[in-house]
Order: structure tokens, then sequence, then C-alpha cells
């Protein structure tokens, strides 16, 4: 490993806390876009029980982790996102960078994230913000997840198997170390996509709430991701910990859960 990647991978490592190349994010990032995930009073004690459940990393704005209270994430990793736009906007589907890569770094961040909606209207202007992005990670050695989903006026089905696997192979080219993105339906058709990705793919969400999100997420990392990113269902749970513990558990189960493209990837040969 040169020195010039030796920063970035150790960021790498630290947002897979078992060390086997597998991740589950808990995005809590949902308060600028549709208001608070938890009362104030709260918060705190949100943070200590998704660390201990188990998440490998946390998503939070700039802002956001400054009210982190040091030691609270000396399991997790934490990841600073740089992309913003509010449930009241006239576009919702835009995006727009309010932060920026060095920022994080300064602030201790273990990677950035940006969010791309692919077939909005502003579609144009989020790719160039990916795209700018990824060069100055390059340049700091921080870890992108780029968070992509076909959403938008353009969007027929934004569960179309193709679709999807072109959305995550949009941020692999523009620059993503990591890329989150919408399953299929059925959730198993996620194989399609991580076969025809070169980089790991998180599959984000899950079903609505009261459906069986552990099914979903024991079925797409079957089908080859190598991750899961799930944030509302985990907040609004009344045991945060406990559920995350279980994701935890399907997330980091050793057993056939990556297609031989993705072990490879693992392996660093393809």
């Amino acid at each position: 490993m040169g020195i010039v990647d030796s920063g970035k991978q150790f960021r790498l490592r630290r947002l897979s806390g078992s060390g086997d190349g597998r991740h589950l994010f808990v995005p809590l990032d949902h308060s600028v876009s549709d208001g608070p995930v938890v009362p104030q009073a709260r918060w705190n004690d949100l943070l200590k029980s998704v660390v201990e459940g188990g998440a490998d990393a946390i998503v939070v704005h700039k802002g956001r982790m400054r009210t982190i209270p040091p030691g609270i994430l000396r399991q997790c990793a934490l990841i600073v996102h740089l992309s913003a736009g509010t449930a009241h906007a006239a576009d919702t589907d835009a995006k727009v960078l309010v932060g920026g890569v060095e920022e994080a770094v300064r602030r201790g961040a273990d990677a950035v994230s940006v969010h791309v909606n692919l077939g909005s209207d502003t579609e144009h202007r989020q790719l160039t913000d990916l795209g700018t992005v990824a060069a100055s990670c390059d340049f700091w050695n921080m870890p992108l997840l780029a968070m992509i989903y076909p959403r938008g006026p353009r969007i027929t089905d934004p569960r179309d198997p193709a679709l999807v696997a072109h959305a995550v192979n949009i941020a692999a080219d523009l620059g993503a170390d990591l890329v989150k993105t919408t399953a299929p339906m059925p959730p198993d058709r996620m194989a399609e996509v991580v076969d025809n990705c070169p980089i790991p793919v998180l599959a984000a969400g899950g079903p609505a709430s009261g459906s069986d999100l552990i099914g979903y997420a024991t079925s797409v990392m079957l089908s080859g991701c190598r991750g899961l990113a799930v944030g509302r269902r985990v907040f609004s749970s009344p045991s945060p910990g406990a559920l995350v513990s279980r994701l935890a558990a399907v997330v980091h189960a050793d057993g056939p859960g990556t297609s031989p493209h993705q072990q490879a990837i693992t392996a660093g040969v393809a």
C-alpha cells in the first residue's frame, strides 16, 4: 500500500468495525430534510444505543457532528453528509452541497457522503457536485459514499434492476468508494445490481414500517450487498439498539453473503 492511499484505506477500514468489509450504516441526517429525528433530550441515548447495537457508522450533517459528546463514537465511524434539501422545497428531488471535504477532515470525520437523484430536474448539477467532491476526496484521502437513487419526474419504475444498476455504476464511474441505493423489487434481484458494479453496494432503508425488515436485510445481503443503510426504521423504533443489533447480526453473519464478484472486490483483485 502506497503512502498516498494509506489514509483512505485506514478510514475505509474504520467503516467496517468487524473488519469483514461489510457495513451497517445508520443515517441520522433526516433532521435537515424532514425535521428532528428524536427530541433533543433523547439524542445522546439514541447515539449510545446505535453504537452499542453494533452500527459501523452513523451519518450526520456537519453541525450536528459538533453536538456528539467526545468518546461516544469510539466503536463507530462517522460520515458527514454534504448534500441537503428539504421537504418544503419547490423541487424536493433537488440537492445542493452544504459542506466540503476539507471541513469534514478537520472535524475528524471518517468519510463523507453525497446525494444524487437520477432523473431529477437538477440531475446535471448533482452529478457535477458528486464529481467535484470525489476529486476533493482523492486529494484528502477521504472515502466517499454516494447515495444515488432513481428518483424524479423521468423515472417510471425506481426499482427496475437495470435502472438501479445504472445508478450504482454512475457512482463508481464518478469516483465513489461505496454506493448506497434503493433495492429492486423483489429484493433478491439486487444480485443483478451488485454483480455489475465495481464498488461495494449498500441497500438503503428497507420496507415500510410494520413489514419484515430483517427478512429484507437477509435477502439483500444474500444477493451480494456489502451492507445496509437503515435510518428511519432505526430511530423511529421503540428499541433502536435491539433493532441495530439484529441488523448487525445479518450484515456481519458468516456464510455465503456475497457474490463471487463482490468476494473478488473484498480480496482486492477486481
